[in-house]
């Protein structure tokens, strides 16, 4: 009888232990803070235009590595801190400051304090500024050195499949900092992403007289749709299919510019802007990009 009772006891309790199982595991699936972002098929190239307001963080996932460009303004922290911690990230294999201004550098501090970086890029200048100097600070305190960015740079290296190419800064001196900013474009297969920054005209002049091959599927359209940048010449040469707008809600500048959101509709370029449509997340197989 003993026996009995004692083999009906294990029988309960194994039942029991299964049921709670079962549970754990459909709470995990179902749970409201698990974030679809963060599974990332290998054999894709994951684009995420982060809304940060009034500034640029772009994060580029491919081959299990990660490159982050810019970090935002420090008036949106917590919007990019979030979005990367929900990300589950522990390394940024290559983070990139295109240029000393605040709205794309403000919480770069903060990113070289919370992720292993493992390589950080900057163009060749330097700035007064607070979001600056605390910049560098960090970059101290982690025994980071600085590896400058300019044309021809090629050793980001992202994986198989994917090609980096460097057309700018192309001088060692530009009166207006968002010059220095580097156009960088990224091919993952047959598709391609051109990061532009805050370059302006005099840049795009500069890059067109190389007669480089910048075309690409996607702009990152530059200084935030002002009217400083995304020329006709430019526009054509590149030839998008899609255009992405990192630009703040009502903000001051009246970015973006009706004559660029003329251009770019003339030129039959789809548009995404942060401020109306939010992050913005591309993902390419190498042959087509899709909006997530």
């Amino acid at each position: 009888m003993i026996k009995n009772y004692l083999r009906k006891k294990y029988l309960f309790l194994v039942l029991l232990a299964i049921l709670i199982s079962s549970l754990t595991i459909g709470c995990n699936l179902f749970a409201p803070n698990s974030n679809k972002n963060t599974q990332i098929d290998s054999n894709k190239m994951l684009v995420h235009y982060i809304d940060v307001g009034q500034g640029d963080s772009i994060l580029i996932q491919v081959n299990n590595k990660n490159l982050l460009i810019d970090a935002g303004p420090n008036s949106d922290k917590k919007k990019l801190l979030n979005y990367l911690s929900a990300l589950n990230l522990e390394t940024l294999d290559y983070v990139i400051a295109t240029h000393p201004h605040e709205d794309h550098i403000g919480n770069m501090d903060n990113v070289i304090n919370d992720y292993n970086v493992l390589a950080f890029y900057s163009p060749k200048v330097q700035s007064t500024t607070k979001a600056f100097e605390k910049m560098v600070e960090s970059l101290k305190s982690k025994n980071l050195k600085i590896n400058v960015i300019k044309k021809g740079t090629d050793s980001i290296d992202l994986g198989e499949n994917t090609k980096v190419t460097v057309f700018s800064p192309n001088k060692d001196y530009y009166e207006d900092l968002n010059n220095y900013s580097p156009v960088i474009k990224i091919e993952y297969g047959k598709t391609s992403f051109l990061f532009t920054g805050d370059a302006q005209k005099d840049v795009e002049k500069e890059i067109l007289a190389t007669n480089e091959d910048i075309s690409a599927d996607v702009l990152k359209v530059g200084h935030h749709g002002s009217s400083t940048s995304t020329t006709n010449d430019f526009l054509k040469k590149v030839n998008p299919s899609l255009g992405v707008i990192s630009v703040g809600q009502d903000n001051t500048y009246n970015h973006p510019n009706d004559g660029t959101i003329k251009r770019l509709n003339d030129n039959k370029v789809t548009i995404y802007r942060t401020d109306k449509d939010g992050t913005v997340i591309l993902s390419s197989d190498g042959s087509k990009i899709t909006k997530k």
